[in-house]
């Protein structure tokens, strides 16, 4: 019962991390350098476990303060959710005028420009990075860390609540790689349509992203201020 209320929690917050265009183009890029398939994979499974271990030491770091009080979510818990809303909103006002405009290439970071020459455990090491801290990444897995703090859950309950989460915020990256190992002769054309789209429309995923997931964060956190 417990992984289940925490999984519906972080349920939207996966989704938009599984949906961010970062990871999806990132792993287009690996799959499309020159240890295509290695990368490709190396790349998904550093994606994960950066994803998990930053919600799991996030949520670590709420350990000290009591999640619940008198029977209801602690006031912190509320006030934290609205904070990471407006950061989220933040994030959307500085993403909602970067789309490129019609026969305009996009500009991606500069290390995809060196993906020829990166190897599977740079990859993994790259990924982790990218799921760990990448800042929109990082204030989607914060609200994931608090909303599993607030559930009155044991260390089990918990762990297996963050690799739930990990897993679903992974389908994104996960999604080019299953073109590549099951589209054969198709797959590169499907990669680069799929990665010139995403970067294409970076900005306006992400405002959309960052302004569905702030509604619901600052939603619930004055719900649950206002009950209690």
């Amino acid at each position: 019962m417990a992984v289940g209320e925490a999984v519906g929690q972080t349920l939207p917050l996966a989704v938009g991390v599984a949906i961010s265009p970062i990871g999806i183009i990132a792993s287009v890029v690996m799959l499309t350098s020159g240890r295509g398939a290695g990368n490709g994979l190396a790349f998904l499974v550093g994606w994960f476990i950066g994803l998990a271990v930053a919600c799991w030491v996030l949520l670590q770091l709420n350990l000290g303060a009591d999640p619940a009080s008198g029977g209801h979510p602690a006031d912190w818990t509320s006030y934290a959710k609205i904070i990471l809303g407006l950061l989220l909103l933040v994030v959307a006002h500085r993403q909602r005028g970067k789309k490129t405009a019609p026969g305009e290439t996009p500009e991606l970071p500069k290390w995809m420009d060196k993906a020829d020459s990166i190897k599977p455990l740079r990859a993994t090491g790259l990924a982790f990075l990218l799921g760990a801290v990448n800042p929109k990444n990082l204030i989607l897995t914060m609200a994931a860390a608090t909303a599993i703090g607030q559930v009155d859950a044991g260390s089990a309950d918990q762990l297996t609540s963050v690799l739930v989460y990990a897993l679903i915020a992974s389908i994104g990256a996960a999604v080019p790689v299953g073109i590549y190992f099951l589209m054969g002769d198709r797959a590169d054309s499907m990669l680069a349509r799929l990665k010139e789209s995403m970067a294409r429309n970076n900005g306006v995923i992400m405002a959309v992203i960052c302004v569905v997931i702030a509604a619901k964060l600052i939603g619930d956190g004055i719900t649950t201020l206002s009950l209690f």
